[in-house]
Order: C-alpha cells, then sequence, then structure tokens
C-alpha cells in the first residue's frame, strides 16, 4: 500500500480550541480528576502533550500493553483531556486513530461567572 494512504506525518495542531476552564468543585473535574489517579493516564497525556500519537505509539513510549493504553485514553476521552486528532494508516492499510491532548486548566475557588473571563486570560497568555 505505498503512497495511496499516508502512514506517518504530523498531525495538524493549529486548530485547536480554546482551553476549558473547571472549577475544582465542578462534576467535570471529578471525571477529569479520576480519569488522571492513575501513573499510566498521567503518563500517557504527558506523552500526548509532547506530540499527537497512535495508540501503539503511545503503548510503546509508556511501556505498556495497546490493551491497557486503549482503556486508558477511553477515560480520557471521556473526561475531555484528549480527542481524535487526526487518522493515520498501517503499512497493512489499518485506519488507526491519532489521539492529541486537549488545553484544559484547573481552577480553585470562583464560581461560575469567573469561568469564561478566566478562559479568555488563559487563551492570550496561550497564544
Amino acid at each position: 500500500m505505498s503512497g495511496s494512504r499516508p502512514t506517518d506525518g504530523s498531525v495538524d495542531t493549529t486548530g485547536e480550541s480554546d482551553p476549558r476552564v473547571h472549577w475544582l468543585g465542578d462534576d467535570e473535574t471529578a471525571q477529569l480528576l479520576g480519569s488522571l489517579s492513575c501513573d499510566t493516564a498521567r503518563d500517557l497525556l504527558s506523552c500526548l502533550q509532547e506530540s499527537p500519537a497512535t495508540a501503539t505509539e503511545l503503548a510503546t513510549r509508556v511501556e505498556t500493553s495497546v490493551q491497557n493504553t486503549r482503556h486508558h485514553l477511553g477515560n480520557l476521552i471521556g473526561a475531555d483531556l484528549v480527542r481524535v486528532a487526526d487518522t493515520r494508516y498501517s503499512e497493512k492499510g489499518r485506519e488507526m486513530k491519532v489521539y492529541a491532548a486537549a488545553p484544559f486548566v484547573v481552577c480553585i475557588g470562583g464560581d461560575g461567572d469567573d469561568r469564561e473571563a478566566f478562559a479568555e486570560v488563559v487563551s492570550a497568555f496561550l497564544e
């Protein structure tokens, strides 16, 4: 399968959304923190902050099984910490999802009225 399907290359992350702001007391934040309670999940997220990758690539980087990687990716996606950023194809022509970290900030204190203003400040800082 040469040439007809991309098997490697960079993932365009220029269209990233603004970071989400979570307050410590939110239900969403509880799910976010729960998904990061395992060392493997934190290692996967750290790898994805460096560069997008497939489940197989991530499993190799953090030295765990692909099945374990997919389990944790599911939890991270459920908490909106990771998203599917692209698709690649293996040498055998199988479709593989490419994962990327989603921008987020967790804040202590404040209330719902502060969320939008704080998100704007963080977005401006990250530009």
